[in-house]
């Protein structure tokens, strides 16, 4: 088991370099531990996992704020992220993470659950607002701004009167098994394919195929 990194103290926001220097951050959101594992509010997490399945990079390298792995990714350098904290303070990692590897808000990727978009979809967007995530809240918070791309793994729809809250922190119903496992694969070519053709080619692709 390696030594933990320490990672550099939050603030300041992400730094502005130039993109070419910069890896490509996929940040997985999700909670830590095995009692929220298959949660439907671990998709990001599952997305990375296949990530790192697809491209052997392990996402082993623990440090206080999460789980990495650096390699390459169809020949583009990445760094796959899972969160330690819980998915409200999801954006101190991704800060912390944007100014260790000098990874501006453009090449940052977050992978988030969506209950408002049907089971088995996926939408990608160039920016946007926290669409009452609260992963999303932290970041836009951590980072200081909207402009990074996210993509939206979907979970619904919520049950009529359900409390959102219960329902993603539920795991995936036996029927919604084969759904699930589908999304993972489709939301990682969702991620090969912006790191590879960019987030246009990526919104054309996936957001009009459904």
């Amino acid at each position: 088991m390696r030594g933990e990194h320490r990672e550099p103290e939050a603030g300041g926001g992400a730094p502005q370099v130039p993109t070419a220097a910069s890896p490509f951050l996929v940040l997985g959101l999700g909670n830590p531990g095995p009692e929220y594992a298959w949660t439907r509010h671990n998709l990001g997490f599952m997305v990375v996992d296949e990530l790192s399945r697809r491209h052997g990079i392990p996402v082993q390298e623990r440090s206080r704020l999460a789980l990495t792995g650096a390699g390459t990714l169809l020949g583009h350098p990445v760094v796959l992220a899972k969160p330690r904290t819980y998915m409200n303070l999801s954006g101190q990692a991704a800060q912390s993470l944007a100014a260790r590897f000098l990874i501006p808000p453009s090449r940052i990727l977050a992978l988030v659950d969506d209950f408002t978009i049907p089971l088995g979809r996926v939408r990608v967007r160039r920016e946007g607002g926290t669409g009452g995530h609260n992963g999303l809240a932290s970041l836009l918070e951590c980072l200081g701004t909207r402009a990074f791309p996210r993509l939206r793994l979907g979970i619904g729809p919520l049950t009529p009167g359900r409390d959102p809250a219960d329902f993603v922190l539920e795991e995936f119903l036996p029927e919604e098994e084969e759904a699930r496992k589908a999304l993972v694969l489709r939301g990682a070519d969702a991620v090969e394919c912006w790191a590879e053709e960019g987030v246009e080619a990526a919104m054309n692709r996936f957001n009009a195929s459904d």
